[in-house]
């Protein structure tokens, strides 16, 4: 039975399968953020957060959530918040011949269509009692902040394949595991940079535990790639599941790129106009070959398609990853749409020692298209530039891991300088390195009627390039959105900020040589409590009120000729805020209290689809103000209490629909939903209402009608 009959139980099986297996041992995929007790360490609760893409980070072997957390925690989730994922599930694969001559093949997670009912086969890592995924920044400012930290977000962990029993969970087996005999350290690395935010390394070190040597040795990093807007298709049933594109890039432009791909084939609703990609970077001793496997949910070798059946034993996984597909197959066997898996392997590594290990880096990336069409989004007859985005996110990702080895080629040519030393004090080159751009301003926005002034700081002026160890800044730039863009794509400001400003040195040959007069402040000025001096500002007026902004601000630096590099700029993501216009407290009562939209006419722009998506603003209120609404009968609709300092609005169905809980409130605005407070929607009529200044006691009154 597969997914494919259309059988509602088998339908929901990867559904039934993950809630049998997480709620049958209590530690995968929680249903919150909250730590976990303490008895199950088995941590599944780190996400990356600090560039623009968010995968879920397990410390045994599983990568992504399998959607059991959904919607509250990504599992591969680009852009971060907008609710478009890329992978169910995915994990590390590792094979390799043992003394006696067996094929065994290590899984971190698998094809779930074959489990044995009641039985927790093929998730075959575990880690220890005293384990954890540890966090560590290399950013200054940030909670985690450590100075041996690779990226701005490190995530550690440690498992292992030695057990045959799960030791966190009363020792319960792992059906049909037959330990190889190793251990992995797994570090992945995310950055928050503009050309780095949409890839995520993961850095795995497998070493030899077995006592004896191993020989032939595979690693492979399975997933279930799957690229849907989840706001719009719910992630469960075949339907999500079989409208997949897959495909693979092994070479571009005579290089290696390693590149495994899945997409959004028919570009059903939600506008899923990304791809999802696992990339090989490289692995010690070197190795720059990869094979490329992908084969249908629940097929059998016995399908109509025997080349892409479901390996459900050690034998037919190890075979899978010695054995890659052809161009041909993967052109001519690989159908479109369907439902189908991703595995991307090196090796062999001829011998690992006992106690030796080895090295092996991937990459999970996500990129827009540039053109979204369908059928078939990916046809590069019909859209020749839409993989641009991506084979520039793997450049970026390629060119991290490589670091002082600039080629790749794991040898120091005479034009590299390499400054590491291995576990054998042997010369190598230094890895995950990148040129920086200077360090994002920090931001202040000050919101009034029609109005955002965006106040920033000249920290960014400070920074020097890594490389160089020159201080090259060149200017900033700010960024916003027109109206109404949160309603059409859910959450994705980033992509639809325009640039309002930009503003650079005068005294070279860079740029447009503006200067700064024009947004530089004569005096630099706080906003207490908070302690930071700003010294520019930029304003943008004529905005509606009620509705909701982004904004942000980057630094950009001079580039470096001499080297090729174009000018880098700093993360729009790291300053990104998203912002409701609208009026400021009025304590003195020297302005009314009102309502808009007044009359309120039901399905307003601003409104979405459903019916508690819909909302109005009282406006002018006190800074602490206590609203009532009344029928003309003086019965009492709602009563909401309001604070300035507070208030954003987050306790409304809109504003957790459309917004992701950092938005910021002008602080003389309220929204209601139209909603009593017995949760019934109110009915067309005249309604009125009276504000309490909670402060002095004072009260105005209004009214206003709802036209539904």
């Amino acid at each position: 039975m597969s997914l494919r009959n259309g059988k509602k139980k088998v339908q929901n099986l990867r559904q039934i399968f993950l809630l049998f297996l997480f709620s049958f041992t209590h530690l995968l995929f929680s249903q919150s953020n909250s730590p976990l007790a303490k008895y199950a360490v088995d941590d599944n609760t780190k996400y990356t957060n600090v560039g623009n893409i968010a995968i879920t980070v397990t410390n045994f072997g599983v990568i992504g959530t399998g959607f059991k957390t959904w919607p509250t925690q990504p599992s591969f989730q680009y852009p971060r918040g907008s609710g478009i994922e890329h992978m169910f599930i995915g994990g590390l694969w590792v094979g390799a011949i043992t003394p006696d001559g067996s094929h065994r093949v290590t899984t971190g997670a698998i094809d779930v269509s074959s489990i044995k009912s009641g039985q927790m086969a093929g998730f075959e890592f575990t880690t220890g009692k005293d384990s954890k995924v540890v966090e560590k920044s290399s950013l200054a400012d940030n909670r985690y902040y450590n100075p041996d930290a690779v990226s701005h977000q490190d995530f550690i962990a440690d498992f292992t394949d030695t057990n045959k029993t799960n030791p966190n969970q009363n020792n319960e087996a792992i059906t049909d595991h037959v330990p190889i005999g190793i251990n992995v350290h797994l570090e992945t690395y995310a950055f928050n940079y503009s050309f780095a935010d949409n890839f995520v390394i993961f850095n795995y070190w497998i070493k030899n535990v077995s006592g004896d040597a191993i020989d032939s040795i595979y690693v492979g990093l399975y997933a279930d790639l799957v690229v849907r807007n989840t706001n719009d298709a719910p992630p469960y049933g075949a339907a999500f599941f079989s409208q997949g594109g897959m495909g693979y890039t092994d070479t571009l432009k005579g290089e290696h790129i390693n590149l495994a791909y899945a997409y959004d084939y028919k570009g059903d609703a939600g506008d899923a106009d990304s791809y999802g990609a696992i990339k090989f970077l490289g692995a010690s001793p070197f190795k720059n070959n990869t094979g490329y496997q992908s084969w249908t949910f629940g097929a059998s070798q016995s399908s109509n398609n025997p080349l892409l059946f479901n390996p459900s034993d050690d034998n037919q996984r190890y075979s899978k990853m010695a054995t890659g597909l052809s161009r041909a197959e993967i052109t001519n066997g690989i159908l479109k749409p369907s439902n189908n898996m991703t595995m991307l392997t090196t090796g062999p590594f001829s011998h690992i020692a006992a106690g030796d290990s080895i090295n092996v880096v991937f990459a999970l990336l996500a990129a827009k298209m540039k053109t979204w069409g369908g059928p078939d989004p990916d046809d590069i007859t019909v859209y020749p530039h839409n993989r641009d985005k991506l084979y520039e996110a793997c450049s970026w990702a390629q060119r991290t891991y490589n670091g002082e080895d600039r080629n790749g080629n794991g040898i120091q040519d005479t034009n590299e300088i390499w400054t590491s030393y291995g576990p054998n004090h042997q010369l190598q080159p230094r890895r995950f390195f990148l040129p920086s751009p200077p360090n994002a301003p920090r931001v202040k926005i000050v919101l009034s009627s029609k109005l955002a002034e965006i106040y920033w700081d000249r920290s960014a002026e400070d920074s020097k390039d890594p490389i160089s160890n020159l201080k090259d800044f060149e200017g900033y730039r700010i960024y916003g959105t027109n109206a109404g863009i949160d309603l059409t794509v859910s959450q994705d400001f980033l992509s639809n900020l325009v640039l309002l400003g930009d503003f650079d040195r005068s005294d070279d040959n860079i740029g447009y040589n503006t200067g700064f007069g024009n947004v530089r402040l004569k005096q630099p000025v706080q906003f207490l409590p908070d302690t930071i001096h700003y010294y520019y500002k930029f304003s943008v007026p004529y905005l509606l009120n009620g509705w909701q902004y982004g904004f942000a601000v980057t630094a950009y630096d001079s580039g470096d000729a001499s080297t090729g590099l174009i000018s880098l700029e700093s993360s729009k993501l790291q300053t990104l805020n998203r912002v409701v216009v609208g009026t400021q407290p009025v304590q003195d009562g020297s302005k009314s209290v009102g309502v808009y939209p007044n009359p309120y006419y039901t399905r307003a722009y601003w409104d979405g689809s459903q019916e508690r998506d819909r909302k109005l603003y009282f406006f002018n209120l006190p800074a602490h103000a206590e609203i009532r609404i009344y029928t003309l009968a003086g019965d009492v609709v709602n009563v909401m209490q309001h604070d300035a300092a507070t208030y954003n609005a987050s306790d409304i169905r809109w504003f957790q629909k459309y917004s992701d809980g950092s938005q910021q409130m002008a602080g003389g605005e309220h929204a209601w939903d139209l909603i009593t407070r017995k949760d019934q929607a109110v009915a067309s009529g005249l309604y009125l209402f009276t504000v309490k200044n909670k402060d002095n006691g004072n009260i105005q009154r209004g009214k206003f009608l709802i036209i539904k």
